[in-house]
Formats: structure tokens, C-alpha cells, sequence
């Protein structure tokens, strides 16, 4: 057990002995794997990002349905449940005509005219309810029930489902999975080209200690002490490459904020992509150094195994 530990911690030594023997030839790998690990994290908040952004547009859209002013307590409370009973019908709400009219005063109390207006007559606007659904792209259940015979004859006017705004959604949406896909893309395309330029630095340092090697093999020492080393150096390209693509990103996020001195950028709610960066900032952190070390001892697995392996056989 003693032993075990104290090879480990050589190993370690080594590993970081050769790192910084092999700096100056290992840049290309470490700013590649920059760029690959600020693509996953760039992700990662910015699809959060147009999820919040679908969600409270989806929030603020429902389906309005005005009822007749003859319509009786009775039948607005029955029709009420029967919406409620509705397999997609997440929430209703009910608003009578003097509901609507503080409302639509308040939305509009910096006209003035429109006030007067509003005061020198009767109350124009009919009791509404409101309809919140589970699925925008599900409201054929609730349209089928509003246009029977019975429920219709209750409406003053045909309901109203927010179009205007289920197209910002459906387009939001369809530029989320776009995003998402040409960030998987992205990841996959730099992921590889990091595992090969890792894998590369690790054949030259490898090639270039090939006599040291060579000594230890006929000392009897055995792959996975002759290996650790190398995955301890790659392992802290990783490492490093991960704090760099933090520090990169959270600079993006506050520039944005700052200097650009906006709150959104097209689509993105900088604002709302900086909150949830800080607030997820060590999980993020944490997740880009353990993407970056595996990435990196895999490369040095797959790079230290064909020229080992060789090596046995002499």
C-alpha cells in the first residue's frame, strides 16, 4: 500500500516535470482545447439562455375567450370547469368587465384622451377568461371545444390565441435546435482535433524520452508507471485549458453586459446568460475540468499504447 502511494505521487512528479519540460510544445494543444471546452460552456448557457427566453414568452401567451354580457354567473362558473377539465388546459382565469376595464386603464394610462373617453361611456369591454395550455402547438382540443354550438352562443366576439406570439416562440425555438446542433457539431469537430494534437505532443515527448523509456522497460518497470506520466501531463493541459475557457467566457459575459451596456443581444438575454453563468460558476467550472482531463488522458491512453506495446514485444 505504502509502495502504491508513493508511485502514485512519482508519477505525479513526473507528469508535472515534463509539463513543464514540454511547454513550449504544448500551446497548440492547450489553445485548442480553449477553444473546444469555451464552445461546450457556450453552449450550455446560451441554450439555457433561449429556454428561459421560450419560457416566459410562453408564459405571457394564452388563449382569450369574451363572453357575452348576458351570460349568467352560472354559466360562466360551468364553462369555467369544463375548461379546467381540459386535457391541455393548464390554468384558467377569469376576468368580469371590471376587471378587464382597470386592467386596460392601467395599460394605458399614459393616453390621456383614451381615459376621458373611457369615463364618458359605459364599460365597452366584456368579462374575458384566459386560458393558459401545457403545449402551444396542442390548442386543436381547446379550439374544437370553444367552436361547439352551445359554447360559442356565449361569446361576444371569436377567441383570441395570441398568433403573433406563438410565432416568436415556434421561431426562438427552431433557432434553439439549430444552435444546439451546430454546437454539437462544433464540440465533436474541436474535441477531435484537440485528442490529436494531444495525441501528437504526447508521440514527440514520448519519442523524445524513448532511451529513458527503453532503461525503465529493462528495469522492470511496468506500462502503467511508464504511461502515468504522460497522462498526468495531458491531464493538466486539460486542466489548465478549463480554467482558461472559464475565465474567456465569464470576460465575454461581462464585456456584453458592460460595455455593450445591453441587456439582450438579438436573441440572447445577456443579462439572464450572466446571472445563470455566476450562478452556476464552480458546477461549470467543475464540469470544463472534467470534460478537459478526460479528453486529455484519453489522448495520452490511445497515444503511450501502440509505442508501449512495441516496446514489450522487443
Amino acid at each position: 500500500m505504502r509502495r502504491s502511494i508513493i508511485n502514485f505521487f512519482r508519477i505525479l512528479q513526473a507528469g508535472t516535470v515534463n509539463f513543464m519540460r514540454n511547454i513550449s510544445i504544448s500551446l497548440a494543444a492547450i489553445a485548442v482545447m480553449v477553444v473546444t471546452l469555451s464552445v461546450v460552456l457556450l453552449s450550455v448557457v446560451v441554450s439555457a439562455t433561449f429556454s428561459n427566453t421560450v419560457n416566459q414568452i410562453t408564459n405571457k401567451i394564452d388563449v382569450s375567450v369574451y363572453l357575452k354580457d348576458s351570460v349568467t354567473l352560472s354559466e360562466t362558473n360551468t364553462l369555467i370547469n369544463e375548461l379546467k377539465h381540459l386535457p391541455n388546459v393548464k390554468d384558467v382565469q377569469y376576468l368580469s368587465k371590471e376587471e378587464v376595464l382597470r386592467q386596460y386603464e392601467a395599460q394605458n394610462s399614459s393616453n390621456q384622451q383614451l381615459s376621458l373617453a373611457i369615463n364618458e361611456t359605459s364599460n365597452p369591454l366584456p368579462a374575458t377568461i384566459h386560458i393558459k395550455t401545457y403545449n402551444l402547438n396542442k390548442l386543436g382540443g381547446v379550439k374544437n371545444f370553444l367552436d361547439k354550438p352551445n359554447i360559442s352562443a356565449l361569446q361576444s366576439n371569436p377567441p383570441s390565441y395570441s398568433g403573433s406570439l406563438k410565432t416568436a416562440i415556434n421561431n426562438i425555438a427552431h433557432a434553439t435546435d439549430v444552435l444546439r446542433k451546430l454546437g454539437v457539431i462544433a464540440i465533436v469537430v474541436f474535441a477531435f482535433i484537440s485528442v490529436l494534437i494531444i495525441f501528437n505532443t504526447i508521440r514527440m515527448a514520448i519519442f523524445n524520452r524513448r532511451d529513458e523509456i527503453q532503461i525503465m522497460r529493462l528495469l522492470g518497470a511496468s506500462t502503467a508507471y511508464i504511461r502515468g506520466p504522460f497522462i498526468v501531463e495531458s491531464s493538466i493541459y486539460g486542466l489548465l485549458s478549463a480554467v482558461f475557457s472559464v475565465i474567456i467566457i465569464n470576460s465575454i459575459f461581462v464585456t456584453a453586459s458592460s460595455t455593450l451596456q445591453a441587456s439582450t443581444l438579438g436573441l440572447l438575454d445577456i443579462n439572464y446568460a450572466t446571472d445563470y453563468f455566476d450562478k452556476h460558476f464552480w458546477l461549470f467550472l467543475l464540469m470544463q475540468i472534467l470534460i478537459g482531463i478526460v479528453i486529455g488522458a484519453f489522448s495520452a491512453i490511445i497515444a503511450t499504447r501502440r509505442f508501449l506495446k512495441f516496446k514489450v514485444q522487443n
